[in-house]
């Protein structure tokens, strides 16, 4: 039953994108801006940047771009890959490897930058937060630290934080962490209106189970990524069809910020487009598809107008 349902829930997304595909091919013959909420002067592209051909990375679900070392970004497979993050430049060329060690990859989905435990320290949260079937008891987040250099094969011993929802399981894909308060955040996907729940900061330790705080009710379905800036000034957030951005007013809170109307921005509709980061500065943002109908991703970027740098 559960792999009839899969099946549906796939042919579901394929007939779902195709009124998508169509109209970027016409916007791109005719030089037309078919859908006239998105807006084109914050952010130009996009750029295609590089075929992905590496074989072991055909199913990405979760990106972020370092902090220390900007021209590398870290990717990372979904359910059933290896417990890996791979590394790319922003080329799109793989530069190597980080595998964490004693932890599997039950349905890793998202990626996200952020502060921990040591100051002035950037870590990594991997987010083992998928659950198709919502049957899950617990979500998983794993945080190392980034390295200091790059190796073509290494490995780090991760701490691991656990979490669950105050009313369910249910299937996630959206794991943002807060570079100004530290607080992480989970967005769901299924619901017609997808849902923000949060950590505190202080709660985040290694060893610790944590009930997340549920926040507020987006107007946003099928959530599958999102990214804050270094600064904390931008936020993104995308589903299958559509890149959500807001600028943070100084001194909101993120909770705040999301409540606000989002702006539309700029999208290459992809086979099945699930990673999306911010360069550190907030100038740029990227995207990655998995690999579908024998279609290999390809790295976008999409550049700040020059207007706003």
């Amino acid at each position: 039953m559960s792999f009839f349902i899969e099946m549906l829930l796939k042919l579901f997304f394929i007939l779902s994108i195709i009124p998508f595909l169509v109209s970027e091919k016409l916007q791109k013959k005719y030089d037309m801006k078919i859908n006239s909420q998105i807006e084109y002067t914050l952010f130009t592209g996009p750029k295609k940047v590089a075929l992905i051909g590496e074989e072991f990375i055909e199913e990405t679900s979760g990106m972020a771009v370092s902090r220390k070392n900007p021209s590398w970004i870290y990717v990372h497979n979904d359910s059933g890959g290896e417990p890996e993050v791979y590394i790319l430049d922003t080329l799109g060329a793989y530069l190597g490897s980080i595998r964490l060690e004693g932890v599997k990859n039950r349905d890793w989905e998202d990626l996200a930058m952020g502060p921990g435990p040591i100051a002035d320290q950037s870590y990594l949260y991997i987010g083992d937060i998928g659950d198709n079937f919502g049957k899950a008891e617990e979500l998983i987040i794993y945080r190392i630290p980034e390295p200091d250099s790059l190796g073509i094969a290494m490995t780090a011993t991760p701490e691991i934080i656990k979490l669950n929802y105050p009313d369910g399981p249910k299937d996630a894909e959206t794991l943002l962490v807060d570079p100004i308060s530290g607080d992480l955040f989970v967005i769901t996907k299924r619901e017609a209106k997808n849902t923000l729940y949060k950590a505190s900061r202080d709660l985040l330790t290694d060893g610790s189970n944590i009930t997340l705080e549920k926040v507020m009710q987006l107007p946003i379905t099928l959530s599958v990524g999102g990214d804050i800036s270094a600064d904390g000034s931008q936020v993104l957030i995308k589903n299958y069809w559509v890149i959500y951005y807001w600028a943070r007013i100084e001194g909101e809170s993120l909770e705040e910020t999301l409540s606000r109307k989002a702006v539309l921005l700029p999208y290459e509709p992809e086979p099945q487009g699930e990673a999306i980061a911010f360069e550190p500065e907030g100038n740029a943002y990227f995207t990655l598809s998995e690999k579908k109908l024998r279609v290999n991703p390809v790295l976008y970027r999409y550049d700040k107008a020059s207007s706003d740098l």
